[in-house]
């Protein structure tokens, strides 16, 4: 008789935001007439860019003719989009990449869940708390931890590592050596960021160590201030203990479109073994390629006219995390992120927990957020506002939440 892979019954209920749209959806049926604003998921609601949209529209007219028409895209990515990728998000950063080491796919999520599986099932995992869930919800499901502890509100096995308002959310080195960590700056779902300075420190760490980093820069895009780095590549010794992950989702609004990429450095071995290679057998078993379609819908970010106009909506959302940071402290919120991140991260009112927070806010404003606690332990009695609303649903959820 077949079995299942009992990893997946560790893991409690299910994935953060399916709950959250269960509860949205609970809701708005007992009250058809109410005006719910979201600021809780982070989908982009601005539509894509007009060179973007021009792009597209020119890659279905070439799918039309059978002298330009496309069928399976390359494992890798097609070498236009690579080159575009490596030229304008690493080598004019001052970064030693080169496209035979970056993999397209369909956006960073799954290459977030996916990249564990070249590595083996002993080792050690570090993640930060609060996380974003599918760091480890992959390794939980892949066998990599013990049971859920109902009273830590963690996985035996796991290594967390607190963010806290103690240490500006910047997490510290574990006491526990990992073998694997993960790290996300600008954060989710904190909106915290490192310096150059603090970030060369984890890496110097990691090669001392012989540590993994997998670094997810889902959100470079949001920087502001110069000191803080878009590449971990921009630190010396990063090829050799780093796996980056990036997407186009948060900065040229590809949620709908899927578009992402993960970097491998030739460098980056495990004794003699070519981590690149590994995940270049992965990626070409179980990964198709990104359609050519929305690869030259990619590739037109990277034209002038493409920063322009990708820059410009990026501006749009950070407007909103100013708002929604400006107007909750001037409300007497605690709250922290929206500098470097399109996310804020407030401090729930009193001692009421996240979910209750979450209550009273749909209930009360009809403004739906984040419960902190989702992204573990160190995420209770914190809420995450998400910048990629409308700026006008911005200003009202703002005017909502502080009149309650």
């Amino acid at each position: 008789m077949f079995t299942i892979n009992e990893n997946y019954l560790k893991l409690p209920g299910s994935y953060l935001f399916s709950d959250i749209a269960k509860k949205i959806a609970a809701y708005q049926q007992e009250n058809p007439e109410k005006e719910i604003i979201r600021l809780g998921i982070g989908d982009v609601t601005q539509p894509l860019a007009p060179v973007i949209i021009q792009a597209l529209h020119s890659a279905v007219e070439e799918m039309a003719h059978g002298e330009t028409f496309h069928g399976y895209a390359p494992d890798k990515g097609y070498g236009f989009l690579r080159e575009a990728i490596a030229k304008n998000d690493f080598q004019d950063r001052g970064c030693r990449i080169d496209a035979d080491e970056i993999f397209v796919s369909d956006g960073a999520k799954c290459d977030s869940g996916n990249i564990q599986e070249i590595l083996a099932l002993n080792n050690k995992i570090a993640v930060c708390d609060p996380v974003y869930p599918v760091y480890v919800d992959t390794n939980v499901m892949a066998g990599r931890t013990g049971g859920y502890n109902p009273k830590t509100q963690n996985f035996d096995g796991m290594i967390y590592m607190p963010c806290t308002a103690q240490n500006g959310f910047v997490p510290e080195f574990p006491k526990e050596t990992p073998d694997v960590l993960y790290l996300c700056f600008p954060n989710n779902p904190t909106g915290a960021a490192v310096t150059k300075a603090q970030l060369q420190e984890w890496v110097d760490y990691a090669n001392r160590n012989g540590i993994l980093i997998i670094y997810d820069a889902a959100y470079e895009a949001y920087i502001t201030q110069e000191e803080v780095p878009h590449s971990i590549y921009e630190c010396e010794g990063a090829q050799t203990c780093a796996i980056e992950l990036r997407s186009f989702s948060k900065n040229a609004g590809f949620t709908g479109v899927r578009l992402g990429y993960t970097v491998v450095p030739k460098e980056l071995k495990s004794g003699e073994v070519s981590l690149n290679a590994l995940w270049a057998r992965r990626h070409g078993t179980k990964y198709n390629g990104a359609p050519y379609i929305v690869q030259k819908a990619g590739v037109a970010v990277y034209t002038e006219e493409g920063k322009a106009q990708v820059k410009e909506q990026v501006a749009y959302y950070m407007r909103n995390a100013h708002t929604i940071y400006n107007g909750l402290k001037k409300a007497g919120y605690t709250v922290s992120g929206g500098v470097n991140a399109p996310y804020v991260w407030l401090k729930t009112p009193g001692n009421t927990t996240s979910w209750d927070f979450f209550d009273q806010l749909l209930k009360t404003a009809n403004v739906v957020g984040t419960p902190g606690s989702g992204f573990g332990a160190h995420g209770e009695g914190y809420f995450r506002l998400s910048a990629f609303g409308t700026y006008e649903n911005t200003l009202e959820a703002i005017d909502r939440i502080t009149k309650m």
